[in-house]
């Protein structure tokens, strides 16, 4: 007999957290802690976390969850640059030349507040921690999170960079795991602290410039289901084969408990044209999900990979729902301006050569212009699914997307488009509902039907018979038009555009109730600060978690970001609301600019915020 282990709710949250708290604590209050420090109370730190602790540097692509053995305590993590100018020149000048990391952020309290830190394993880690993180690779990203109901956390990533600084992309993926000191009986409240290393899963083939064997796009899951498969950890990603051209979704498995894993394997079978954004679900019975989606020219689909026997083999892939999916696009004006060489502050895979006339998912300035003026980050269709562990009844998978509401696709005038240059509209969130056993899908419903506004990068967590919605909206935007991007007046001003908003569903998605505005201050996506203070980055999604009706979002935010002139522009270039503070001097005899040497002025002062849910 299956023996289905419940939500364990040790005690309610101490009280609800408090609206808009802060993850990333890079230059406020007690600044970045030791993981080695947190789990045994020993001080340590060094260059990177004493950086980290006065930087105001940036931070996106947040994941966040909940324990569900005790929802007081909660991990959070983003891309987290805090470290970049740790190491400086022997000038004595900031130069970006330090890792980007997995931030873990630790709250005690039901998200009222968090600790900062990073993963063990980062350059210059010399904590007694370091030695456990058998990773290769001096920068990670796209972090994601699950628990398991035995109080240990796993903690994903890719990662790139060589630590040598050679121009090598290694392209792993890897996993951190951690469990409570005091073992599975011990008090709940130090789930989830003590760090037991790092194992990489799957390694890509260290070619420059992104041309051989890449991993990216990662996704995590364990069984929290009390069956057979109780405990398994489970993580996807999309591997590129650079000059290959095959894009695919593969899988790997730990059966114990993230100490070692099974050899990679290749879920999306026979869908491999333009496979991306992978997520994995359980269903309370322990059956395994793997979702991603797949282009087709302007037609988006969310495949799904089914495994009946704890993610051992998958059955081959199935379409769950087809729509019109977009991407932000327009076409590339680079302007050359008198400058130094783009400064190292970003990850090498988020950079882009662009000639003219060629697509550009983002814009910003100089190299980064667009032949519209805009200034906009990266967007496009973002699907993601999660399943009920603890809803033993329905073998239910529960999907979330962003696509183009029907009815508003409008010219833009401009080569700005999200469909393709000229082509614009409004993007809505929608939700369907997989029944796994039979193969059916609810027609897609659009969770919260607004006149104005773009909705975009939803996530959804299921756990314990509530649903639980966060996204992305632009509905306060005072320049809002399907036509443009978020936050551009038609003149190409920048303003604060974006806040985050959630729905709740009690019946398994059928309606949708508690649409709530989360974020408390709107806010601007579009800053450049990034490819040296040229073009914006947001990341790539959003999160939520939840366990019952507790629920936590989390978010990139900019409200702490300081405005600035940037003196390479001319001053009739500088007057789009996008350019931050930073400082430069110009070199007359090479006729160039240098780098930002005031980087921890707040031109760059990106950070992670979350909020209790509805």
């Amino acid at each position: 007999m299956r023996v289905v282990l419940l939500p364990i709710l040790v005690v309610a949250p101490m009280t609800a957290a408090a609206q808009d708290v802060r993850l990333s604590n890079d230059g406020v209050g007690a600044g970045y802690v030791s993981a080695y420090t947190l789990a045994t109370g020993i001080p340590y730190s060094d260059a990177v976390l004493a950086e980290c602790s006065i930087s105001r540097g940036r931070q996106n692509e947040p994941a966040v969850a909940v324990d569900p053995r005790d929802p007081n305590v909660l991990i959070g993590s983003s891309n987290d640059y805090c470290g970049v100018y740790a190491f400086p020149a022997p000038s004595g000048q900031f130069q970006a030349t330090g890792p980007i990391f997995l931030g873990y952020y630790r709250s005690e309290n039901g998200g009222r507040s968090f600790v900062s830190s990073l993963v063990p394993g980062y350059q210059s880690d010399a904590s007694p921690f370091a030695a456990l993180a058998h990773i290769r690779t001096a920068d990670a990203g796209d972090p994601v999170i699950a628990w398991d109901n035995h109080g240990r956390v796993f903690m994903g990533s890719e990662a790139s960079g060589d630590p040598a600084g050679t121009p090598k992309t290694f392209g792993d993926v890897w996993v951190a795991r951690y469990d409570n000191p005091d073992g599975e009986l011990g008090d709940t409240r130090n789930d989830g602290q003590r760090y037991l290393g790092t194992e990489v899963v799957a390694k890509g083939s260290s070619a420059p410039n992104l041309l051989g064997k890449f991993h990216d796009k990662t996704a995590i899951e364990a069984d929290r289901t009390g069956s057979v498969c109780d405990g398994n950890v489970y993580f996807a990603w999309v591997r590129f084969s650079g000059n290959a051209g095959e894009v695919a979704i593969y899988f790997v498995r730990s059966t114990d408990h993230g100490a070692t894993w099974s050899s990679p394997m290749k879920v999306s079978k026979n869908l491999n044209d333009a496979t991306q954004d992978p997520d994995v679900a359980v269903t309370g019975n322990g059956h395994v999900y793997v979702t991603f989606s797949q282009r087709q020219g302007a037609v988006m689909k969310v495949a799904y990979a089914r495994s009946a026997d704890c993610g051992a083999t998958f059955e081959n892939p199935q379409i769950a729902v087809t729509f019109p999916g977009y991407e932000a696009l327009d076409l590339a004006d680079p302007q050359a301006v008198p400058m130094s060489p783009k400064a190292l502050d970003d990850p090498k895979y988020e950079e882009e050569a662009r000639a003219f006339g060629s697509l550009a998912r983002d814009c910003g300035d100089f190299f980064d212009h667009c032949q519209s003026g805009y200034t906009f980050f990266r967007r496009f269709t973002t699907p993601r699914s999660t399943a009920d562990q603890f809803d033993p009844d329905r073998e239910w998978v529960y999907i979330v997307y962003d696509a183009i509401k029907p009815g508003t696709a409008v010219g833009t005038g401009t080569s700005y488009g999200i469909v393709g240059p000229g082509d614009g509209g409004q993007t809505g969130v929608y939700f369907a509902r997989l029944d796994g056993t039979t193969g059916a899908v609810t027609p897609p419903l659009l969770i919260d039907d607004q006149r104005a506004g773009h909705q975009l990068f939803p996530d959804i967590s299921a756990d314990g018979g509530v649903l639980h919605v966060v996204w992305w909206d632009s509905r306060n935007d005072p320049s809002y038009s399907p036509a443009r991007p978020p936050g551009n007046d038609a003149t190409g001003h920048v303003n604060a555009a974006l806040d985050v908003w959630a729905a709740r569903s009690a019946d398994r998605g059928d309606h949708w109730t508690r649409r709530t505005r989360l974020s408390a201050q709107t806010t601007n996506p579009n800053y450049e600060q990034f490819d040296n203070r040229q073009v914006p980055f947001a990341g790539d999604y959003l999160w939520v978690t939840s366990m019952g009706d507790f629920a936590f979002g989390a978010w990139t935010d900019w409200r702490n970001t300081v405005v600035g002139a940037d003196p390479r522009e001319a001053p009739a270039d500088d007057n789009d609301g996008a350019d931050v503070l930073q400082c430069r001097s110009f070199n007359a005899a090479t006729g160039t600019w240098g780098t930002d040497q005031c980087p921890h002025d707040g031109g760059i002062d990106q950070n992670i915020y979350g909020s209790t849910a509805p």
